[in-house]
């Protein structure tokens, strides 16, 4: 059967969208999303992400990671599904919708195109020697590196996640410099298996784990560059806590289309 999809992007970070509404596809296998996704036999994406009714909510999200798996909270695929959502017309400049870690909020710019998302509160920061570990929707690994630009993110990224405390759920790697006005971060993301462009609960992992190793306590407001372009993440901390988190950048239609499921 023919299935129509959309393709959208949140600072490179590129997901295959699907209304699921009135369900056109009965069954998905794994097998067939991982197709989907790659990006020389199919569409080409980062992930999947069915748009889906709710009783409760404007709408619910669910993700799959590239290699088909349904997969833990994606800040940036949230991003795109409200810039999606709001393109089908189910709100108009706020929404509040359900992902696999709970109900999210969030507000769309006028042009569609800049999306603030509200995430997860989070209280727990463990420590992996120098590096920080934590849970913002997804687990992420936080290691502050110099000369990222030209670091192998591939080989070190996947020698982390694959290492004997990670191997077996798997965890994102992020690696981060401070720079005068910013913070750079370059990602490898679990489930893609590979460096992504960008990683929205990877950057809003790293904005807490620098505010707790600087003591920002208060209104944070951490502007970040990833491979994509630029975000930017705000909360609140008060020395314990991280509440009134939000996920801040682009969100773009790329193109539309039709693609046969077997």
């Amino acid at each position: 059967m023919n299935i129509k999809f959309y393709k959208y992007q949140g600072a490179g970070n590129d997901f295959i969208l699907i209304d699921h509404r009135e369900a056109p596809l009965k069954n998905i296998d794994t097998k067939a999303v991982a197709q989907l996704c790659d990006r020389r036999f199919g569409i080409g994406a980062d992930g999947l992400m069915f748009l889906l009714n709710s009783d409760t909510y404007d709408f619910e999200m669910v993700y799959h990671n590239a290699d088909g798996n349904v997969g833990s909270m994606c800040g940036n695929g949230g991003r795109c599904i409200v810039a999606f959502a709001k393109h089908l017309g189910i709100f108009d400049t706020e929404t509040n919708f359900l992902a696999v870690d709970g109900p999210h909020y969030a507000k769309i710019s006028a042009e569609g195109n800049w999306v603030e998302l509200q995430m997860i509160d989070v209280d727990t920061i463990n420590n992996d020697e120098e590096a920080f570990v934590l849970n913002t929707g997804s687990p992420h690994y936080v290691k502050e590196v110099e000369g990222l630009e030209t670091m192998d993110v591939y080989t070190e990224g996947y020698r982390i996640r694959n290492n004997e405390t990670y191997k077996a759920n798997g965890i994102n790697v992020n690696f981060v410099e401070k720079k005068s006005d910013h913070f750079f971060v370059r990602t490898f993301e679990r489930g893609v298996e590979d460096e992504t462009y960008a990683c929205g609960t990877g950057v809003t992992a790293v904005a807490m784990a620098m505010a707790k190793k600087q003591n920002q306590i208060g209104q944070v407001v951490t502007p970040v560059v990833v491979l994509g372009g630029n975000m930017e993440i705000n909360f609140s901390y008060d020395g314990q806590k991280f509440t009134d988190v939000f996920l801040c950048g682009p969100a773009e239609r790329v193109f539309e289309g039709e693609i046969e499921i077997s």
